[in-house]
């Protein structure tokens, strides 16, 4: 609680805890969140749909449970993406153009969510089809709540500008060329993308050739914690104090002529310091990017759109989008798309660990400042392409391997913006990652919302 007659920036676990005790109703939790985002979000535009009515009957069905002792989130409010089903609401898809039917049942993780006793207040914004790392529309773009001229990121932004403002303490997301991590830098987040197959995926036709993974935005790594281990479908993660480490660093962009400005290369500085404190050494390892892993990354990106445009009216759709999409239909005519080439880049991936003999990867988080909030949606595709991959490098690779990541606050930049630095780690370490990330949370801690 912030003051004692509020719910609002109170963690899930807080939350969960206090109803499964009996001090508070779900129904009281709930009501005081739709209260805040009634106030708030019209400066945001973080949701897409606010399910008041609907979302204080659920809460009364949680309180009216005999039993809330196996309820892990027992009356926590949460809040969808909007590519992600929820019964009976149409899968938006980040515009109206791309909005499918009514949903006739919940996508596996809301069933997860629901059946943990959150509460679905509402479905939050994204941009067209996901493609992009800023959220927006051109009659409204969803604003950053440390600095309302700035992106939340993409393309999981309406997720991480409700939770950096209190709205709710726990968004579902998903993350297919860095779509948890990015909003979750820019907003001074916990973001984790769970490694292949971990959590259900299965969003769309192709889920983006197996790139898409779902996962939480929080404001603790203990919520990080709590809301992976529902969506994965195991007991309450204990986070314990890692053994000793050995982490690599490496501040290598993958993307030629791109690099981190001086904060992002601080923020890494300071996250090896920490490391160090912490008691785990640190080398320089840089991953290796082949030419490969670019072109047939771009390649895969735009096929993406064009196999999940089938089920749209292309003339609806942003010219950007089009544009992708068009490039998609080329890069799949010419061959560019190769399982093989991401079998082989994953491959690599975990040799690296192997050969350097580390059990973590430190990397940045983003390359510069976020954008601005406007401007895109009606902005070309060489624009939006230019906006995307220059700020936000760092993260498609391990979407491609297929490994687990998290993206972690350490400080802000001198404008006041969060800074944060991304850590990457081999198959099944998603609680390392949280574990680390929980020695930095208490060595170094960051102020878990941007209220105001």
């Amino acid at each position: 609680m912030t003051d004692g007659t509020t719910w609002v920036g109170a963690t899930a676990k807080q939350i969960s805890r206090a109803v499964r005790r009996g001090d508070i109703t779900a129904t009281q939790v709930v009501a005081d969140h739709l209260e805040q985002i009634s106030i708030t979000d019209p400066t945001l535009d973080a949701f897409r749909v606010i399910r008041g009515g609907e979302a204080i009957t659920e809460a009364e069905k949680v309180d009216d449970q005999e039993d809330l002792s196996n309820l892990p989130l027992a009356g926590v409010p949460v809040a969808v993406k909007e590519n992600t089903p929820v019964a009976g609401l149409p899968t938006w898809n980040g515009s109206a153009a791309a909005r499918t039917a009514v949903a006739e049942e919940d996508h596996e993780v809301v069933r997860r969510l629901r059946g943990a006793g959150a509460v679905v207040v509402g479905i939050t914004r994204m941009p067209e089809m996901g493609l992009w790392a800023v959220t927006d529309e051109a009659d409204s773009p969803t604003r950053n709540p440390w600095d309302r001229d700035r992106t939340p990121g993409g393309s999981s932004g309406g997720a991480a500008a409700a939770v950096a403002s209190g709205l709710v303490p726990i968004a579902q997301c998903n993350d297919g060329l860095g779509s948890i991590r990015i909003p979750a830098a820019c907003c001074g987040l916990v973001g984790l993308k769970p490694g292949r197959g971990v959590v259900p995926a299965d969003l769309g036709i192709t889920n983006w050739y197996d790139l898409v993974e779902n996962g939480v935005l929080t404001t603790t790594v203990s919520d990080a914690a709590l809301g992976f281990s529902v969506l994965a479908g195991r007991d309450p993660i204990k986070l314990v104090e890692p053994a000793k480490l050995r982490v690599g660093v490496s501040t290598r962009s993958p993307l030629p002529g791109v690099r981190a400005d001086e904060p992002n290369l601080g923020a890494v500085t300071t996250a090896s310091k920490l490391l160090v404190q912490a008691g785990h050494d640190t080398v320089t390892a840089n991953p290796k990017y082949p030419q490969t892993l670019g072109v047939g990354t771009l390649a895969t990106w735009f096929a993406s759109a064009y196999r999940e445009s089938q089920a749209y009216q292309l003339s609806q759709l942003q010219p950007r989008t089009r544009q992708h999409i068009r490039m998609g239909k080329w890069a799949l005519r010419a061959g560019l798309v190769r399982q093989s080439q991401r079998d082989a880049f994953r491959e690599m991936s975990i040799r690296f660990f192997e050969d350097n003999a580390i059990d973590l990867l430190l990397l940045p988080a983003l390359a510069s400042a976020p954008p601005l909030a406007e401007g895109h949606a009606s902005g070309s595709w060489r624009h939006n392409m230019s906006v995307s991959m220059r700020y936000a490098p760092f993260s498609a690779a391990w979407n491609v391997a297929g490994l687990p990541a998290i993206s972690v606050p350490v400080g802000t930049r001198p404008d006041g913006l969060p800074l944060a630095v991304q850590f990457v780690g081999p198959p099944d370490s998603e609680t390392l990652l949280l574990a680390v990330a929980g020695q930095f949370e208490v060595l170094n801690p960051w102020q878990r919302y941007a209220f105001g």
